[in-house]
């Protein structure tokens, strides 16, 4: 990759980007990988050669997948810290890739976790942050590890209201929350990259565009223009591009290539990225408050 340029665009599938690339030796964990992306991502990278793992909460449902897909199964619920933390405790030996994929959209009523967490902010950021941290001793003893934070571009009308993540005074707004987590996640890849990179970890966020899947289960189906829905072969192909990216950290891709920073919100269905999601002290910001979140 050259200045931010790959040879891969919007109409790229996960196999285009893995053709020719063998990830033999190499162990990977997909999260939410029981529907749509999760699971064409998990696909692509042990058709790769990767030894996958599947971390999920149905672990039936994980099983039937494996068997069709290949790789392993563990038990794991991102809106459970102490799942979260008992699986990163068992973890054993180096983690090469981590893709933090799982994530849930535009819940209609305000929800929270046992802790009082704002339901999508726990799931899609905080679960994620979590585990990433846990796993910090695994992924820096595989010798360059990659992090993928899947976000979306539905962060760029949600900054991060940093004194009321939780909507304890502001009036909640299902797609507002989604996009708040969504920033969130952008961040991680921000400071996992500063903190870990002297450990050969590298983290990027990745917009992977419009899918239908089960994620748009409480919006009623994609809203997205025809001509700019991918499939899901498509939409896995950024984040099995920021799984394997050399030397590259801390940045957000969309349709395969480095995401340009955008002064304002783009007309809906734009792309890019805010620069409030790249920012280095939100990020550092965020991350000192999820570890006393996750405490």
């Amino acid at each position: 990759m050259v200045g931010g340029m790959t040879a891969f665009g919007f109409h790229s599938t996960a196999a285009d980007v893995l053709a020719g690339v063998d990830l033999s030796g190499r162990r990977a964990l997909v999260t939410g990988a029981t529907s749509g992306l999760g699971i064409e991502t998990a696909r692509a990278l042990g058709a790769a050669g990767a030894d996958v793992v599947l971390g999920v909460r149905d672990v039936s449902k994980g099983k039937e997948i494996a068997a069709a897909i290949g790789g392993s199964v563990a038990q794991l619920d991102l809106a459970d810290l102490d799942s979260v933390r008992a699986f990163a405790a068992g973890w054993e030996g180096p983690l090469h890739i981590l893709v933090n994929n799982a994530g849930i959209m535009a819940v209609p009523t305000l929800t929270r976790t046992p802790e009082g967490r704002e339901l999508q902010f726990a799931v899609n950021f905080l679960g994620h942050f979590a585990l990433t941290v846990g796993l910090h001793g695994a992924l820096a003893a595989a010798d360059g590890a990659r992090i993928v934070s899947l976000s979306s571009n539905a962060h760029l009308f949600a900054p991060l209201v940093f004194d009321d993540l939780d909507y304890r005074f502001r009036p909640y707004q299902p797609i507002g929350a989604y996009g708040e987590s969504k920033t969130a996640t952008a961040l991680l890849a921000v400071e996992a990259t500063r903190r870990w990179s002297g450990e050969g970890i590298s983290a990027n966020a990745v917009h992977p565009g419009a899918i239908a899947t089960g994620l748009q289960q409480h919006t009623g189906g994609l809203q997205t223009p025809a001509e700019r829905r991918k499939t899901v072969e498509q939409g896995a192909a950024t984040s099995v591009l920021a799984a394997t990216l050399q030397g590259v950290g801390g940045r957000y891709f969309e349709d395969c290539q480095e995401a340009v920073v955008v002064s304002e919100a783009p007309p809906r269905f734009g792309g890019g990225v805010a620069p409030y999601a790249l920012d280095p002290d939100n990020a550092a910001r965020l991350w000192e408050i999820a570890l006393r979140m996750t405490a």
